[in-house]
């Protein structure tokens, strides 16, 4: 009995020995696929309120009966109607008219005023709509990372003209080369000016997330290069680089725009929404466009996204 006893947890051990060996190796690999996710960034902008020529109500203008002066901002001028007090006769059906004009413009002054108040709220706190499309690219495609990599090392991110040209670029590659395209997704949401920059944040902070290390970003005009993780890819046991093309391996690309007025991105289904999508963020006017930034992953030379990377990092892409 006893060495059944121990037999048993003999083979228990080697069981958790296998066990503990895959969960290393397993979570070794995962940790190694982690260390080596590069990404790049380009992008700038504020999500300050707009300034806007605003023009004051109407300078007054003289009535056309009894001399009187109707003032700015909806006011009456007292010769309006002090002249015609104290007369009667055929004054009195005149004075009646001219009470109730001095009260129609009134009234019409208000309303007026009004609606230039409602007009200055809108300004100060007008509808933003935040928007993100994805494009999952066949490793093939590595013009397009070159092209995204000399984008961040030459785009005025500095001013609004500037975002705007890298934007239309950037879509405009994309547009290009759609023979690459293996997945999509896109979504926008409308909010006020205020909660705006919150929700372009977190959506962009949720990509950068998924990189290890940003290897070349250009921000507001500020340049940076990290280091080359070429030597810290994965290699064989004779020491040289593994291929860094194949079939199972991705780029992926991230547009994050946050845009004065309302965009509605379709839901990407097929290449045909993807386009539309595109198309869409890629002809916003400088003025419109408030932030952007566009995210790119793997970046640096040799890095590779696998199709479990895939997978794990953005669930939400569809086949197009």
């Amino acid at each position: 009995m006893d060495k059944k006893v121990t037999g048993a947890i003999k083979s228990l051990l080697k069981s958790l020995v296998v066990f503990g060996l895959i969960l290393t190796l397993v979570m070794g690999n995962a940790s190694y696929a982690l260390a080596a996710r590069t990404g790049g960034r380009i992008g700038g902008g504020s999500f300050r309120v707009p300034s806007r020529s605003y023009s004051s109500p109407r300078a007054g203008y003289r009535a056309p009966v009894g001399g009187g002066y109707y003032a700015p901002r909806g006011g009456f001028g007292f010769p309006f109607l002090l002249p015609f007090f104290g007369f009667g006769g055929g004054f009195g059906g005149l004075f009646t008219i001219l009470i109730f004009l001095a009260i129609a413009n009134f009234l019409v002054q208000s309303i007026r005023r009004a609606g230039d108040s409602v007009d200055l709220a809108s300004y100060s706190n007008p509808k933003v709509s935040v928007a993100r499309v994805q494009v999952g690219l066949l490793a093939n495609a590595r013009d397009l990372q070159k092209q995204l990599n000399e984008l961040a090392l030459n785009a005025d991110t500095g001013s609004a003209a500037g975002r705007a040209q890298v934007l239309q670029e950037s879509t405009l590659a994309l547009l290009r080369h759609p023979e690459y395209w293996v997945y999509g997704g896109a979504n926008s949401q409308q909010t006020n000016l205020e909660a705006a920059e919150a929700k372009f944040n977190q959506l962009a902070l949720t990509e950068r997330s998924k990189f290890t290390q940003e290897t070349l970003s250009n921000f507001n005009a500020q340049l940076t290069k990290g280091s080359s993780t070429s030597n810290t890819l994965a290699s064989d046991k004779d020491g040289e680089l593994l291929a860094t093309e194949g079939p199972s391996e991705y780029i992926v690309i991230t547009i994050v725009i946050g845009a004065e007025g309302q965009i509605e991105l379709p839901s990407i289904n097929n290449s045909d929404e993807l386009t539309q999508a595109l198309r869409m963020i890629g002809g916003l006017s400088s003025e419109r466009l408030l932030a952007m930034e566009i995210l790119w992953t793997p970046q640096a030379e040799g890095d590779t996204l696998t199709s479990d990377d895939l997978m794990a990092g953005y669930p939400d892409l569809k086949l197009v």
